[in-house]
């Protein structure tokens, strides 16, 4: 008896479920949300001192094909690749691509990095990394980290980890 009980009142409540005469309004359609640091985010906004004490920020690189990079003094693979950073801004520099390196702060440094930015011909603006900048990036899962922004400021390529120089070329050029 409880039973028949039970399945007429599951009856009544389905048949209850479908009698509501008022349409649904319809969601409102999702936005494609991509995570900062994320292959067509923006290139956020910032504003830091650099090593030698000048002000850099994203509004003095709009307009510009921009790679970003993540590094160390005590980063192997940072050190082999910043030199071919530096010869792809001396060769595209005029063609409005920007360079900036952003030294990251978690251990202590093997160098001044002033001296060590010299030493490797470094000549593009070097700031530290602080949580903020970091942060606004996306968080950064290792180093180097290079991303490279289109002149309308969308990251197109991200890289964690060494690449050669040619291949950051490659990905470059159709940029300019």
């Amino acid at each position: 008896m409880l039973g028949k009980r039970l399945l007429v009142m599951s009856l009544v409540a389905v048949g209850f479920a479908g009698c509501n005469q008022h349409s649904a309004s319809p969601l409102p359609p999702k936005e494609n949300v991509i995570a900062t640091g994320e292959i067509g985010s923006r290139l956020p906004d910032f504003s830091v001192k650099d090593l030698q004490g000048r002000d850099i920020s994203s509004a003095d690189l709009r307009g510009k094909v921009v790679l970003i990079d993540f590094w160390a003094t005590w980063c192997q693979p940072c050190r082999k690749e910043m030199p071919g950073y530096q010869k792809l801004l001396d060769r595209y520099g005029s063609r409005g691509f920007a360079v900036v390196g952003f030294k990251f702060d978690t251990m202590k440094d093997m160098e001044d990095p002033v001296l060590f930015a010299k030493r490797i011909g470094i000549r593009y603006p070097l700031a530290v990394a602080v949580d903020d900048v970091k942060r606004k990036f996306g968080g950064i899962e290792g180093i180097p980290t290079t991303m490279l922004y289109d002149r309308q400021g969308i990251l197109r390529e991200k890289v964690v980890g060494f690449e050669y120089t040619d291949v950051m070329e490659s990905e470059l050029k159709p940029l300019l």
